[in-house]
């Protein structure tokens, strides 16, 4: 054995861009802000850079916040894109910049309300409430435009002058605002009953909508009357009007009779309504069937990691080898502009195993370099073909969290001997199958290898030698021990024990061991105490839900999707495994299987409280029934425009068609809602209905289109967590616009089919004697 003093045992690796260097990470609280954290180091660094000695620095290698950072500057961008659009939206179907100021004022009032409602519920500006923003944004307006528009229709065709129509134009659309407004926010509570992280987290979404869609009612009711009776002007000849208002006038006018021809051909054989909605509702059946599903899309986060494993019991002068191999093939990146950090570390951070490494790649910024995607596949073409190690290149992904591989399976069963069989049989039929999964790995490896040595304790006893100093003589010449400390200008320094590597080669070195006895003092053989035999086991033993199991583990090919795979995995399992085979998730896995149900409870449950809050407003479950025949159809809309642009069913997709569903009956209140009122006034159902949807028409459109408007920033996202806004933003707007013409086409037929009869005991009493003395009911 050799005592080796003034040096330190050094057997890990970490480089920055191929300078050596040491990493010092700091981890935030669970409560505490990222990007508060973050900056608190940086200007801590900033402060302790300049009294370092010259040679020295601290570099800024890898911050997590940059992604959060950059991504709640791309949804500031969006806001603001939002509100410019909805204002133009606004002022080209009002035609005047008077009109558009009153309800473009909604807008920061009800954000400025929502960040109030925010801080008295204790939640912060993050990206999900971000987000509910934006998509607020054409929402807050929606109210004020069917309050104003009214106001303006009473001015223009009533002859009122502007106080007294802002007074009764509030007051006969207040019920349908007020209906609207509850409906939008009953969509949203269902999302509270989501169950973990993604609960909590789009709970405080939830709460950023159901917030703005509240406060932009009680301006609707209140601000924008008050403003319109001293904005607006009494009516004027249609020739003094200004260029853009006429024109849009006219453009409307044209708009409205052909709507007229269309509406009286419906009413008149509403079967064309009723196969209109068979095919749309079966349409959206197909293409529920038709859509890829996951759990969340594949964000471009700014950085991937490369994943290293070596076979197991692998020293770590082998590794170093491959490691300093992959750093020399990657370093030019870093000469391309594309990867401004290279961060190489053996063995692998946050693990004591030396056969594993790990280099994290620090992307530059978004708009300086191809999609993080592609640059990965690159790179894991260029690491394919190194002999002795597995190599994995990944992506930190948002709300799956975590490091770990997408796909893992949990094999259980009685006993590991038995898994093992299994395991073999199952990733044979996997492997053979291509559907979709690359670098299969499993947790429990029979490549440990290992030296059993079984002690003979009568012959040690005989002999004098205790089963202390057979261990701790083991442990120092096949290993080492730290015996003692020392201090060398001002220094502390290990004392390390270890015996000459160049003579542990073999199992048989062993037998050139002796110790002592401490009966002779003599030198005894180690040979003639123990019997060694050799052998290869797993590394770890794992259990899952107490039972004995081996998790299996697989990245997605580009293009393979998460739900899609699973479902193959689950079926092979069927098809090769015995009936004693247990089968469960982990990770993202497990997360996709968990939300995928919670969501259709989700929206279940937000169906009926929509249904049952209608109900509650207009006393009849039939007026709700012909309102929420509407939304297959717009459901059936976002999922086409999924099915159009290649997108997924995932958690973000499938909120957003949660909001459909109050988008869809919104629109329907209007037309539902003023019919009511038509009929109380003693006009015919028939022109009831007509003047009561014509005179929607307005609204109902302005409405769809600044909403539409609101989402289409999100679609023309780009740079950091663009991915889920734009996913998000394809349903919202093609669901809008679904919304914005099946309502206008289902809703008056079904209205004149199933509603006929409803309305005051007198009202219906009218039309039953009208049918009996055979004359056409009004």
């Amino acid at each position: 054995a050799r005592v080796e003093r003034g040096t330190q045992e050094d057997r890990n690796q970490f480089r920055g861009n191929g300078i050596p260097m040491v990493g010092l990470g700091i981890v935030k609280q669970s409560t505490a802000n990222t990007i508060t954290v973050a900056n608190a180091a940086k200007a801590l660094a900033d402060q302790i850079n300049p009294q370092l000695p010259d040679g020295m620095a601290i570099y800024r290698s890898f911050d997590s916040s940059v992604f959060v950072q950059a991504s709640v500057r791309e949804v500031y961008t969006t806001l603001a894109i939002a509100v410019a659009l909805v204002t133009l939206v606004i002022y080209l179907f009002l035609g005047s910049a008077r009109y558009t100021i009153i309800p473009a004022i909604t807008v920061p009032v009800s954000l400025i309300g929502t960040f109030i409602v925010l801080f008295a519920l204790g939640l912060s500006i993050n990206l999900l409430t971000l987000l509910a923003m934006v998509l607020a944004i054409g929402l807050v307006v929606d109210d004020s435009i069917v309050v104003l528009e009214n106001i303006h229709r009473r001015i223009d065709e009533e002859n009122e002058t502007p106080l007294v129509a802002s007074f009764n134009g509030a007051r006969q659309v207040g019920f349908a605002v007020i209906a609207t407004t509850l409906v939008l926010i009953a969509v949203f509570v269902p999302i509270t009953f989501l169950q973990g992280d993604i609960g909590r987290l789009f709970s405080e979404f939830a709460f950023t909508i159901a917030a703005a869609v509240a406060i932009s009612s009680f301006v609707a009711l209140t601000l924008t009357p008050m403003l319109a009776s001293k904005l607006l002007k009494p009516v004027q000849p249609r020739k003094a009007r200004p260029t853009v208002s006429h024109l849009v006038d006219a453009g409307f006018t044209l708009i409205r009779r052909a709507y007229g021809v269309v509406l009286r051909r419906l009413v008149k054989w509403p079967v064309i309504a009723g196969l209109l909605l068979a095919l749309t509702s079966l349409g959206s059946w197909v293409l529920l069937g038709q859509l890829e599903r996951e759990y969340a899309p594949r964000e471009d986060r700014g950085s991937f990691f490369v994943a290293v494993r070596g076979p197991e019991g692998a020293s770590f002068e082998f590794m170093e080898r491959y490691m300093d191999e992959i750093e020399r093939r990657l370093l030019p990146y870093t000469e391309t502009g594309e990867v401004n950090r290279l961060l190489l570390r053996a063995p692998g951070f946050g693990s004591a195993a030396f056969n594993e490494g790990r280099v994290i790649v620090v992307l530059n910024d978004w708009s300086k370099r191809r999609p993080a995607n592609t640059i990965m596949a690159e790179v894991q073409q260029k690491l394919s073909d190194l002999p002795g190690v597995r190599v994995g290149v990944r992506m930190r992904q948002g709300l799956s969290g975590g490091n770990d591989k997408p796909v893992q399976l949990v094999l259980g069963g009685p006993l590991y001997e038995t898994l093992v069989e299994w395991r073999d049989i199952y990733v044979e039929a996997l492997e053979s199958s291509d559907i979709g999964l690359v670098d299969i790995d499993w947790d429990y490896n029979e490549t440990q290898p290992q030296l059993r040595i079984e002690i003979d304790y009568n012959r040690a006893a005989d002999l004098g030698v205790s089963i202390d100093e057979i261990g701790n003589t083991l442990q120092t010449m096949m290993g080492s021990r730290r015996v003692t400390t020392y201090i060398d200008n001002g220094q502390e320094y290990d004392v390390i024990l270890e015996g000459l590597r160049s003579e542990q080669n073999t199992p048989s070195d062993i037998e050139s061991i002796f110790v002592r006895s401490a009966q002779s003092g003599s030198l005894v053989s180690l040979a003639s105490l123990i019997s060694v035999t050799e052998r290869a086991d797993s590394r770890e033993l794992n259990r899952y839900n107490r039972i004995r199991a081996i998790t299996i583990q697989a990245d997605l090919e580009t293009g393979a999707n998460l739900g899609t795979v699973l479902q193959q995995m689950q079926d092979i399992s069927q098809r090769v495994l015995p009936e004693g085979a247990q089968i469960d998730f982990k990770g993202q896995s497990l997360d996709y299987q968990t939300s995928g149900s919670s969501i259709l409870f989700v929206f279940g449950i937000g169906l009926i409280i929509v249904f049952l809050v209608m109900a509650a407003q207009f006393e009849s479950y039939i007026h709700p029934f012909v309102i929420m025949l509407s939304v297959p159809a717009t459901l059936g809309g976002g999922m086409l425009g999924l099915w159009l642009t290649g997108g997924t069913l995932n958690i973000y997709t499938q909120i957003g068609l949660i909001m459909l569903i109050g988008l869809a009956a919104k629109n329907g209140i209007l037309i539902v809602e003023f019919a009511n009122q038509m009929r109380d006034r003693g006009l015919p159902f028939d022109e009831a209905l007509s003047e009561a949807t014509l005179s929607r028409l307005r609204p109902i459109v302005m409405t769809g289109l600044t909403t539409a408007a609101g989402a289409l920033p999100l679609i023309l996202a780009s740079g950091a967590g663009a991915e889920t806004r734009y996913t998000i933003g394809i349903v919202i707007l093609f669901g809008t616009v679904s919304a914005m013409v099946v309502t206008l086409l289902i809703v008056p037929a079904a209205y004149s089919v199933f509603a006929r009869r409803t309305g005051s005991p007198e009202d219906v009493a009218k039309q039953l004697a009208l049918e009996q003395a055979g004359q056409p009911a009004e």
